[in-house]
């Protein structure tokens, strides 16, 4: 029965009408994934209306057509630009950028397309399989499970804490109490707001994404007006990345799976994922000294768990009505529209629409994958472009895409304001990626806790479940210390001893520790404002800011001592009893972005977004004003028709406000 039943549902996908659908959603995801920050939600979003009126099976081919690309298109800005295309594939920036920067672009998208495709079909299969016994395994968790899986996320913080293990410790509690930021999930009370009605909803993750890594490495790219790929021509073919994939296969062995295990689980999976697996392929491997410089195994193990996730997070979309993610929550309201309703009558009653996506799963990661790889070395020579011409496009991209959020003003001073954040931890060399998984994890992990606490009280603790998940994240925790412990001593024996006119001396009050004063003094802001709260609604940024005050003394104390500071310290600001030429590069670069804003604020964002072109191209590349009038209409042009196509619109400015309006 259950046979008949999946050959059924392959033939009715295979009606050519069907097939067009499915490469319509395709070649859609495949748009929505390269333009960095938007991902399935923004994209879905878009599809919603015009699936009124169209029959089940070509809606679901084009929805998981979708569903299916955008975690392998989205591996384009990652490794070409160091933007993440999407929340899911910011772990691939960590080594496919810096391959990029090598002039091996090509071989680090041919593993990662690889990669997906593999983990993509496995993705599908767990899913066939789960499809009749996932239902007994989910409904076994409950939120002292999830409370669980959530710190074992944060756990990872070990494995991407650099250099010191306590600068990962404050980015993460940095990046908590940022997703504490707006209404208290217990009792409604609003948090760290600064009397601004737009954080009432708290930060939105794409513009968090944006400011932490893409605004950093765009000013870095600026200082340097190079091309993005360091080397004169494009090294490593597709070919090197498919082999890549066959030598290093166990490592997707365990990744797809991790992957689409995590995506089962709603709320955790869909921006921590790539973490989880970036994390274990570092902890597991023997040597992780080219890790963060462009080795290719921190490129497929997130795309491999990346994409198959997406098998996983239907699970409990489609059999208990339980969104695992953002865009699984916008694809559960297009399965409404149709009339499906999800739920564990999707088995019984519906048990050939639950095949159709399946296959839908399966057929759209080929497509996807072959096509991706089709444009691939045609995109991977964006590489070769000097970055006076491609940095105006990324910023307009950026901010086009910050603007998803709200759709006012407000998302790009939000931007501007994290992006200087995020430079300040790139100029520092602290751990980017410990700051995202913190503020991911910040609801889930708050939310998951007051549950737990109320479900279970301290008897969580005996829950079978709990006590396995504990054991497991304790020894990741050992064996990370471990691991780092051993690679250090290693890295200090096989380190020539430095003659003392190679020491680099430090100031008592170093750039970097008025740094950590000024992180001490948000998380102090955050600790007299929790006790204004209920204790429901204060009780988690009060542990929060805590630790991240014990933490940051610690650090301060390490960082004033002669002996530990050369182990700390990457870079100071004053150099010579003068300012570095880093810092001064770095900070003037970065005044384009106020500058931009103070335009949108006063003209409007389409003249200010034309001025930063001119300025930009003119100043960097000394073009003609002939080209650059024909760079920047193109652009103007472009954002005007996506635009208009979204009905999004964009900041008019305080002059049409005020004269143009009315008339």
């Amino acid at each position: 029965m259950a046979f008949d039943t999946l050959m059924n549902a392959f033939t009715e996908l295979m009606q050519i009408h069907h097939m067009l659908y499915l490469f319509g959603g395709v070649m859609l995801g495949i748009i929505v994934g390269i333009l960095p920050g938007l991902g399935g939600i923004v994209g879905f979003s878009i599809m919603l209306p015009f699936l009124y009126g169209m029959d089940t099976t070509s809606a679901l081919a084009m929805l998981i057509g979708m569903v299916a690309v955008v975690p392998t298109s989205d591996t384009f800005t990652s490794v070409l630009m160091g933007i993440p295309g999407s929340s899911a594939s910011q772990a691939t920036v960590l080594d496919g950028y810096p391959l990029s920067q090598k002039g091996e672009a090509a071989r680090a998208l041919g593993a990662a397309f690889t990669a997906s495709l593999i983990g993509g079909l496995l993705g599908a299969i767990i899913l066939s399989a789960f499809i009749v016994f996932a239902r007994e395994l989910i409904l076994k968790l409950g939120s002292a499970e999830l409370f669980i899986l959530g710190i074992f996320g944060l756990s990872m913080v070990g494995v991407l804490s650099g250099k010191s293990l306590y600068k990962g410790f404050i980015a993460a509690a940095i990046g908590l109490l940022l997703g504490s930021i707006g209404s208290a999930p217990a009792t409604g009370e609003f948090r760290m707001t600064f009397g601004s009605f737009y954080l009432y909803d708290g930060i939105k993750l794409v513009i968090l994404g944006l400011g932490v890594y893409a605004v950093p490495e765009i000013i870095s790219l600026l200082i340097e007006n190079k091309k993005i790929s360091k080397a004169e021509k494009l090294k490593g073919s597709f070919v090197q990345g498919i082999k890549d994939v066959w030598f290093y296969k166990w490592i997707v062995a365990r990744c797809a799976p991790i992957g689409a295990m995590i995506g089962a689980i709603p709320g955790l999976g869909g921006s921590v994922v790539d973490w989880i697996a970036y994390g274990h392929v570092v902890q597991t491997s023997k040597d992780k000294s080219k890790f963060g410089k462009g080795d290719i195994r921190g490129v497929i193990a997130p795309e491999s768990a990346n994409n198959a996730k997406e098998g996983g997070g239907l699970i409990p979309t489609l059999l208990f009505g339980i969104p695992g993610s953002g865009s699984m929550a916008v694809f559960l309201g297009g399965l409404i529209i149709l009339g499906i309703q999800p739920g564990p009558g999707m088995v019984k009653e519906n048990l050939e629409v639950s095949y159709i996506i399946i296959w839908s799963l399966a057929i759209a990661n080929i497509v996807g994958t072959v096509t991706c790889m089709l444009l691939s070395n045609k995109i991977s020579k964006i590489t070769t472009i000097p970055y006076g011409y491609v940095a105006p496009f990324m910023l307009m991209i950026i901010f086009f895409a910050a603007l998803q959020a709200t759709r006012s003003l407000e998302d790009l001073i939000l931007l501007i304001a994290i992006g200087a954040l995020g430079t300040l931890f790139k100029y520092f060399d602290w751990p980017r990626p410990a700051l995202l998984i913190g503020f991911v994890l910040a609801g889930t992990i708050e939310t998951y806790y007051y549950q737990a606490v109320q479900f279970y009280s301290w008897e969580m603790l005996e829950r079978p479940g709990v006590i396995i998940l504990i054991l497991f994240m304790l020894t990741s925790i050992l064996l990370s210390v471990y691991f780092k412990k051993r690679d250090e001593k290693k890295s200090k024996e096989n380190q020539p001893r430095k003659t003392e006119e190679h020491k680099i001396k430090y100031s008592f009050f170093s750039g970097e520790l008025i740094f950590i004063w000024s992180l001490m003094a948000f998380a102090l802001f955050a600790l007299i404002d929790s006790f204004t709260l209920r204790f429901l609604g204060g009780i988690f940024p009060i542990i929060v800011s805590s630790l991240l005050l014990i933490f940051g003394i610690i650090l301060s104390i390490q960082i004033t001592s002669k002996k530990r500071q050369k182990d700390i310290l990457a870079v100071e600001i004053i150099e010579n009893g003068q300012l570095s030429s880093t810092w001064v590069k770095t900070w003037t670069n970065f005044l384009i972005l106020p500058i931009f804003l103070l335009g949108t604020w006063i003209l409007g964002f389409i003249p200010a977004l034309a001025i930063l072109f001119i300025l930009i191209i003119r100043i960097k590349m000394n073009s003609s004003w002939l080209k650059i009038i024909i760079i920047t209409s193109c652009a103007i042009a472009f954002l005007l028709f996506i635009s208009n196509a979204m009905v999004l619109h964009l900041p008019t400015g305080l002059i049409y406000d005020i004269y143009l309006k009315g008339n």
